[in-house]
């Protein structure tokens, strides 16, 4: 950040809290200098109150102003981290401004508040627990803005602002969604953007059983690595999944350079494989059925009983 735009950010802030404290500190003398007739008493609450809610004014800003500058361009520090500490200097000003007010009595005015704020909460207990669960998100940072993330059984997306109640996503068919905290604290989370946006995956592949192994891993390894959009290192490899009736299922493996690519790096390797396949002209899989001959009993079956057929 650039200085002047440090500068405008914490000016009138700074101002505040200057003028604030300084009314506070000298309102006795100013009174007597002018000749003023007003209330001591009050000025001295007015300025104190002003004084702690312009220097949480001003801490607000200078925390936001540093965790801007520790998070990168890539991965962001969320909004909602700045909100929070924001709002716990304002708490922390709100309860120092009582204390100053109520002096000793402040704890037969908090009880006197007991009941309204019981009702007030069971009234908002679901926008308190989008926010309670937006608060827990914003200090373990699951995700930052512009990460890629899917959750279970909901959506995948890139995070495109972090919110008090709510985390909106862009999806790659560019729809905007809005998920409340509460069900994605709910839910399982993968965040393909950390701790690297590179991942690798894998497509599964089935060929006939007449092709040797060694054979079609080079095949299907080699085929892989021909797409420019995959990631070359580490290069593809092929491992063997299961050994079925239609066929061997492999597993070709490759890296992709993040989730927004995922979608064409598959149909690129399919493509490839599908090409390599055709060119050596290898047969397809296809399934095999073991028929027998039921109503034969067991001890009167002859091995022209027992046959083998394939579709």
């Amino acid at each position: 950040m650039k200085p002047n735009a440090v500068v405008r950010r914490t000016i009138w802030p700074a101002i505040a809290v200057i003028a604030s404290i300084a009314v506070y500190l000298i309102h006795p003398r100013l009174l007597e200098m002018l000749h003023l007739n007003a209330d001591a008493r009050t000025i001295y609450l007015l300025s104190g109150a002003a004084s702690y809610f312009s220097a949480a004014w001003l801490g607000g800003r200078l925390i936001g102003i540093a965790l801007e500058r520790v998070g990168s361009n890539r991965r962001r520090v969320p909004k909602l981290l700045q909100e929070l500490i924001s709002a716990a200097l304002f708490v922390a000003a709100t309860i120092a401004t009582t204390i100053l007010v109520f002096g000793q009595s402040i704890s037969g005015a908090l009880a006197g508040s007991g009941l309204i704020l019981a009702i007030l909460g069971f009234a908002i207990r679901n926008v308190l627990a989008d926010v309670l669960s937006g608060i827990a998100l914003g200090l373990e940072a699951p995700y930052r803005i512009g990460d890629w993330v899917e959750i279970e059984n909901m959506i995948r997306g890139r995070v495109v602002e972090i919110g008090w109640r709510t985390t909106r996503l862009l999806t790659r068919d560019n729809t905007y969604s809005i998920l409340p905290n509460s069900q994605i604290a709910r839910q399982r989370l993968t965040n393909y953007s950390a701790p690297r946006r590179h991942y690798r995956t894998h497509v599964q592949i089935v060929l006939d059983h007449d092709i040797a192994v060694a054979l079609a891993k080079t095949m299907l390894a080699e085929a892989a690595a021909k797409p420019s959009i995959i990631l070359t290192k580490p290069a593809p490899d092929v491992r063997v999944s299961s050994y079925d009736l239609d066929g061997i299922r492999y597993a070709v493996r490759f890296w992709v350079p993040s989730l927004a690519e995922d979608i064409d790096c598959r149909d690129a390797v399919l493509s490839s494989i599908d090409e390599a396949i055709r060119e050596r002209g290898l047969p397809p899989p296809h399934a095999r059925f073991r028929l027998k001959n039921a109503d034969i009993p067991s001890e009167n079956r002859t091995r022209d009983d027992m046959r083998e057929a394939e579709t």
